[in-house]
């Protein structure tokens, strides 16, 4: 089968500034060395790509998970051309359609069924589904964002100020254009550019399946620490509106905690959560799925899995009665009502959740392999 049209573009963007940063960041390191306004620029620029990335064109722009105010959008623009990885615009049309079309070979732009190399970079380096950006369907409601027409327009032009003028500007202020340029243009941008890919590769490969099993997205929390966040991604594939991927407050989430942060300040609003009842059941039956799979080999398994059953069956109800109690508890705090019934009742349902959860925990743990 013939191979699609390389795309010279990308592929002499991606060696260049690769070989470029493997050769010349070490050379540069060992004939004059880099100073702390140079590593301090780097990290800042690659946070501010990044979230660009992570805030602004996946979770802004291609879930809707929150609103921001434009200012923040335009700095998003910037940040999203200091990322160099496409306009928002088309960076947005390609997430969606592989949101839709996850693990489809044929659909997917970035399907992880190809393989590690091809869902981190080789899907960029060949003409494989070039017929889908005639018109870019699929974002009619970006092409109503001024901000994103504005910077897809001008793309390239930001892309020369925001990588090469603004660190060469900041390097001339602190006398050593050339070693600012190295470390806060062209490494920053190939680091940047590869904790990113990560997402779309390792996340789909390495980590566990806590929420769904229905694609091949995964959850890791090391993957979270090189990508603002994202590592969480099989909550990200069952729950893509949620304007967090790591749920837990101690999940390291810096994307989320911008967005928390910004929200503060009046410019994030309209933040979309999950509820947690969706989340404890999604995890709930995955629980039951993967005790089942873990028994499946013993003689007796179907009556374990009968067991099983029963507690899961019992386990959801439990659920259910104490999130929809705690539910009616919020709407009465609300409407500035006080029942102390109702308060006990939470907590009686929550206690007797709480208990059936380790009940739970132990049955399904005494088959772990």
């Amino acid at each position: 089968m013939k191979k699609p049209p390389i795309i010279w573009l990308n592929t002499l963007l991606f060696a260049i500034t690769f070989i470029g940063a493997v050769v010349l960041i070490p050379w540069r390191g060992f004939t004059h060395g880099f100073d702390g306004i140079e590593w301090i620029a780097f990290v800042v620029f690659a946070y501010a790509s990044g979230l660009s990335i992570t805030a602004g064109y996946h979770r802004l722009w291609s879930h809707k998970a929150y609103k921001a105010h434009a200012s923040v959008r335009f700095l998003y623009a910037l940040g999203g051309a200091l990322a160099l990885q496409n306009s928002a615009l088309h960076w947005c049309s390609d997430h969606r359609i592989h949101h839709k079309h996850v693990d489809n070979n044929d659909k997917d732009p970035y399907s992880a069924q190809m393989g590690f190399w091809y869902s981190h970079i080789g899907w960029m380096l060949r003409e494989y589904q070039a017929s889908r950006y005639s018109d870019y369907n699929n974002v009619r409601d970006l092409q109503n964002d001024r901000i994103v027409m504005w910077q897809h327009k001008h793309y390239l032009a930001l892309v020369i100020l925001m990588n090469i003028g603004l660190p060469a500007f900041i390097g001339w202020l602190n006398g050593d254009i050339l070693s600012m340029v190295l470390m806060a243009g062209l490494l920053r941008l190939v680091v940047v550019h590869h904790c990113t890919f990560f997402i779309n590769s390792l996340a789909h490969i390495w980590g566990k399946q806590p929420y769904t099993d229905k694609n091949s997205a995964r959850d890791n929390a090391f993957l979270a620490l090189l990508t603002y966040g994202e590592g969480y991604h099989n909550f990200h594939h069952i729950f893509e509106n949620d304007y967090r991927n790591g749920i837990k407050w101690w999940d390291y989430d810096p994307t989320k905690w911008l967005i928390k942060l910004m929200n503060w300040f009046g410019l994030a609003s309209d933040l979309r959560k999950v509820p947690q009842e969706r989340i404890e059941s999604a995890r709930l039956q995955m629980q039951l799925l993967q005790a089942q799979n873990q028994v499946a080999h013993l003689p007796n398994c179907d009556e374990i899995i009968e067991k099983f059953q029963a507690e899961y069956e019992l386990m959801k109800q439990h659920l259910v009665d104490y999130y929809q109690a705690k539910k009616s508890l919020l709407e009465a705090k609300r409407k500035q009502l006080t029942d102390h019934n109702l308060k006990q009742q939470v907590q009686l349902l929550r206690n007797q959740f709480l208990e059936q959860q380790r009940n739970w925990k132990s049955l399904t743990g005494a088959y772990a392999q």
